[in-house]
């Protein structure tokens, strides 16, 4: 799949880390070839993550991330900081850049930071045409020099070898399929649908049906009945937008396997235990519990968003509690999880994985439940258990 082809959250994340003035911005654009980030001597010239999605050998489609120095000062350079603290969330390879052969203080705590989270990472020791390494600390540190371009290829090819046997082997839906299978796709059409288009679940399931040899019938829920009874034989699976679940198990015999877009992406995204296990917390919610509903994306609120209305609409007549909300999105997600009682996640199609189960990873070890949108829908709607036996060999409820 080539880069225009390849969702952002599908690319391999880099992020290029150091202190002010090592050379971060210099180096991204020897690398790519293109003038991506603004260089200057002055120091803290990038004030925010600057981001380049292109196609590089021999990596393959890729996010190039350069983030502020984690030296800033001042009450902009604590905000910048935290920035570059975030994005080492979203990577998949970390890159620290140093201008000097020992590490300093807090190029150490970038470091320790990146082994925490268990980061693949290079050391690069840069402006090597002015300063020439004498010494080795610790880690072996990769030689280039941005200015003149010697150790770049080098770089690349080390940067590729830090990446093999990481490549995402987990379907969205492929492996659950025959070639010659049908599967319906029910897609509703209302105001919050991208007008002209679909968004991004449907379209990658439908990409991985196609790719599995099946063949897909589209069509919306009013029509499903329809559709199912002009087929043949039964349809392998149905899968169905999660916002209409309550009408469509309606229209959906027992027999037929039946799951979500959201659920699918849960399962891809390597967050379906835990979001199943998490679902069950939704019956024992006191009165005032805290439940923060989070998005990867950002978008125009409508008046029946799915995030910030259907769904606490819906929790709340299901608990029958008193229930507060909070409410992230793009990448943005709460910095301390414990202060909720229960987490509700999207399915995460513009996070990577690193970053869901980052998130995930910090729900858990703030001993708070996490689910999903589809699995939560499902679990109120009382089909959790037909709705992930499509995906199990054996229920884990």
């Amino acid at each position: 799949m080539g880069l225009n082809e390849t969702p952002g959250a599908e690319r391999i994340q880099i992020g290029f880390f150091g202190l002010r003035n090592a050379g971060k911005s210099s180096l991204i654009n020897r690398i790519t070839n293109q003038e991506v980030s603004l260089v200057s001597e002055v120091k803290g010239t990038t004030t925010d993550p600057v981001k380049k999605s292109m196609e590089l050998l021999p990596l393959g489609p890729v996010t190039l991330i350069d983030t502020p120095g984690f030296d800033d000062e001042g009450v902009l350079g604590e905000q910048r900081v935290r920035r570059t603290r975030e994005a080492l969330a979203v990577c998949d390879l970390a890159l620290l850049v140093t201008d000097h052969d020992r590490l300093s203080p807090e190029e150490q705590e970038l470091l320790v930071l990146m082994e925490r989270r268990d980061l693949p990472h290079l050391i690069v020791r840069n402006k090597t045409d002015c300063f020439p390494p004498n010494a080795v600390c610790g880690e072996t540190m990769l030689t280039v020099s941005a200015r003149d371009g010697s150790g770049v290829e080098e770089l690349k090819n080390a940067m590729a070898r830090a990446m093999q046997g990481r490549e995402k082997r987990q379907r969205l839906v492929a492996d659950l399929l025959a070639p010659g299978d049908t599967v319906v796709l029910v897609i509703p059409i209302d105001k919050a649908a991208p007008k002209g288009r679909l968004i991004l679940p449907q379209q990658q399931v439908l990409r991985d049906v196609l790719d599995a040899g099946a063949l897909s019938l589209v069509t919306g829920v009013e029509r499903l009945e329809a559709a199912l009874g002009g087929l043949r034989r039964d349809p392998a699976l149905v899968i169905t937008d999660s916002q209409v679940f309550a009408s469509v198990i309606k229209r959906v015999p027992e027999r037929l396997p039946l799951t979500s877009f959201s659920i699918l992406m849960a399962r891809y995204k390597g967050f379906l235990d835990e979001a199943v296990r998490g679902a069950a917390a939704i019956n024992y919610l006191p009165d005032g519990a805290r439940v923060l509903i989070g998005e990867g994306c950002t978008h125009h609120r409508q008046c029946d968003d799915i995030g910030t209305v259907k769904l606490p609409d819906w929790l709340q007549k299901h608990s029958g509690r008193r229930l507060e909300f909070s409410f992230t999105s793009g990448h943005g997600f709460s910095e301390n999880p414990a202060e909720y009682d229960l987490i509700v996640h999207c399915g995460g199609c513009m996070l990577n994985d690193r970053e869901m189960q980052n998130r995930m990873n910090a729900a858990r070890a703030a001993g708070v439940p996490i689910t999903n949108y589809g699995i939560a829908i499902a679990h109120m709607n009382g089909i959790l258990r037909r709705s992930i036996a499509p995906l199990y060999n054996e229920l884990p409820i």
